[in-house]
């Protein structure tokens, strides 16, 4: 992963690889691989990660279906 410095600004740079990090994952992995996580938390975690991305789409097609 590479982000131009431009002027300098080696502020805007870090906010910029800041974002390019949060939106590639790579805190939460680092995040869940710090501590050694059993079988059934990693499967616990699973289903409600699941749970939560159906609640958003859910979400996102009432609201699409509200509009029209």
């Amino acid at each position: 992963m590479t982000v131009r410095v431009d002027d300098n600004d080696i502020e805007r740079a870090m906010r910029i690889l800041k974002k390019k990090i949060q939106n590639d994952g790579l805190f939460k992995r680092l995040k869940l691989k710090k501590n050694y996580e059993k079988p059934s938390e990693y499967r616990r975690r699973k289903k409600r990660e699941a749970l939560r991305r159906q609640r958003i789409a859910e979400s996102k097609r009432t609201t699409r279906s509200r509009r029209y």
